[in-house]
């Protein structure tokens, strides 16, 4: 019970803090966008961002989740060891990519989009400064320090902003400059934040009270002990499993922007368009979606011992996992589904308040109405994912690669051909695909788990009858009312319509409230 406490509290802070990110860029686009050309957000959105973001991924995301898989309690100086090998995997992963991307892919019109060079250094550069954070985070996260975390980044993301802010206006003509000063800043300031904490933390009265167990800042630096191996092999041989699927699973992530960076299927102005249509989609999913995946997948691993079957777990830890699981499948099934509904009607109207003409012509409200389904796919699949990886074994994870694999590849061919075939909505459409067959897999695992208990926490994903009715009725009063009032029909009958989606809105949550009590219970108490 302490654990979910303690794990919830670290989703909502989590999920505050995502709301800030997206909040932020929101905002940041919209405003450079008045300032700085689609190329340019495009080339910084997708080109750049997608260097740092594939450096990150595959030098931590598999260390990550092999140190915070079990109890918090073990060797914590090989496993800081070993999470110190981040930093040069990030160093290789950075020339690599960096060679590539200087060299390998259509380089930017230097009148249109300047010192693209200097970006690629920057970025790649950012990648290997935040992983000298890596074991303070690991540390930090496996010991459900909430507040360091909404601390840091959001103190890393508004000094970001403001430098980013202040450049764009002062000396708009040094284009990949700004976001490459912003980039480095961003990550220095993260990194610092978690450095300072543990500087004072360490060796304080509350460390002692706690029983932390790294005493000293010396202890968090890589450490050879005499008579013993420099790493824990367990914790090593599932890391590489990790990275297998990491690979794949990074791929599949970010498989649209691999598409568009290395088969040009879009230039660089409808790439920008696409980042911020994705931006403006993600804006609520992501800030709900992630940090519930991230902190219960702590809480799941905690929970339960990885590689057990049912039977052979404690039984009150299965009871209160599973009613965990399906009060979390619920949860974010609802969620996705009331974006769905309400998106599908009012796309148009978001994407013309936001970037006018520019954005709400053309694609951009199919993409943006694409995207609202495809945010529940996400909602599903975040949660039964992270409940599969951390309860499967090493062999039940290399199992797991290949099928991983071929999904990579197949989901690569059909965004390539759909993408020819539909345009940017393409991209949509093969992640629907793509997160559908995720979820076939993990849902088909979770019945298994579950099958020889009496446990059934897949019926989180069945919401009531009344409440589909409502959902259903709302659906063709919005899509009528957008047909009516929507969006050249003046500011009052915008109103109407957006009166009209309220109301609905109102009648879905109160059916929300009386029928899902099991649901409203556990928000009300986590």
């Amino acid at each position: 019970q302490d654990v979910l406490g303690q794990t919830a509290r670290l989703a909502s802070s989590s999920a505050l803090l995502q709301v800030l990110f997206r909040v932020v860029t929101f905002g940041l686009n919209a405003f450079t966008l008045r300032y700085l050309s689609r190329e340019l957000i495009g080339v910084v959105n997708v080109r750049l961002t997608l260097l740092y973001s594939t450096v990150v991924f595959l030098a931590r995301e598999a260390f990550r989740r092999a140190c915070l898989s079990g109890s918090a309690k073990r060797n914590w100086t090989k496993t800081i060891n070993l999470l110190w090998l981040t930093v040069p995997l990030g160093v290789f992963w950075s020339i690599i990519l960096g060679l590539v991307w200087l060299h390998l892919l259509e380089v930017p019109d230097p009148s249109v989009i300047p010192h693209y060079q200097a970006g690629v250094v920057a970025f790649g550069l950012s990648a290997i400064i935040e992983l000298l954070g890596e074991p303070f985070w690991v540390l930090a996260q496996a010991h459900l320090f909430v507040r360091l975390k909404v601390i840091a980044e959001s103190l890393s993301v508004v000094s970001k902003c403001i430098l980013t802010v202040t450049l764009v206006i002062l000396y708009p003509h040094w284009g990949l400059y700004i976001f490459s000063l912003a980039q480095l800043l961003y990550v220095s300031v993260l990194v610092m934040c978690y450095v300072i904490y543990f500087v004072m933390f360490l060796g304080s009265p509350e460390a002692t009270k706690k029983s932390f167990p790294v005493a000293r800042m010396k202890a968090l630096l890589p450490n050879f002990m005499e008579d013993e191996t420099f790493v824990n092999w367990k914790e090593a041989w599932l890391t590489w499993s990790f990275f297998k699927q990491s690979f794949l699973k990074q791929i599949l992530t970010e498989g649209e922007r691999y598409v568009m960076t290395f088969l040009n299927v879009l230039n660089f102005g409808d790439q920008g368009v696409y980042d911020i249509v994705n931006n403006l989609g993600s804006l609520v999913a992501r800030f709900i979606f992630l940090p519930i995946e991230e902190s219960f997948y702590v809480f799941f691993a905690k929970v339960l011992e990885r590689g057990k079957t049912v039977k052979d777990q404690k039984q009150d830890d299965v009871a209160m996992a599973a009613n965990v699981l399906e009060s979390l499948l619920k949860l974010v099934l609802l969620i996705g589904l009331t974006i769905t509904i309400f998106g599908y009607a009012y796309s148009q109207l978001a994407l013309d308040i936001y970037g006018g003409s520019m954005l709400s012509s053309g694609t951009g409200p199919d993409l943006l109405r694409c995207y609202s389904l495809y945010v529940l796919f996400l909602a599903v699949n975040g949660v039964t994912e992270c409940f599969t990886f951390a309860l499967m074994c090493k062999e039940e994870v290399d199992r797991y690669n290949f099928v991983m694999l071929a999904l990579s590849f197949i989901f690569l061919c059909i965004s390539y051909f759909l993408t020819h075939w539909y345009g940017s909505v393409g991209f949509i459409l093969a992640n629907c695909f793509n997160m559908g067959i995720r979820i076939a897999h993990s849902t088909h695992y979770i019945y298994d788990y579950f099958k020889e208990s009496t446990h059934r926490p897949l019926t989180g994903l069945l919401p009531s009858p009344a409440l589909l009715l409502v959902y259903i009725i709302s659906a063709v009063i919005t899509a009528f009312s957008e047909v009516l009032f929507c969006c050249e029909k003046g500011w009052m009958a915008r109103l109407i319509h957006v009166s009209t989606g309220a109301l609905c809105f109102a009648a879905t949550l109160v059916t929300m409230f009386c029928t899902e009590t099991k649901l409203t219970h556990f928000v009300r108490s986590q």
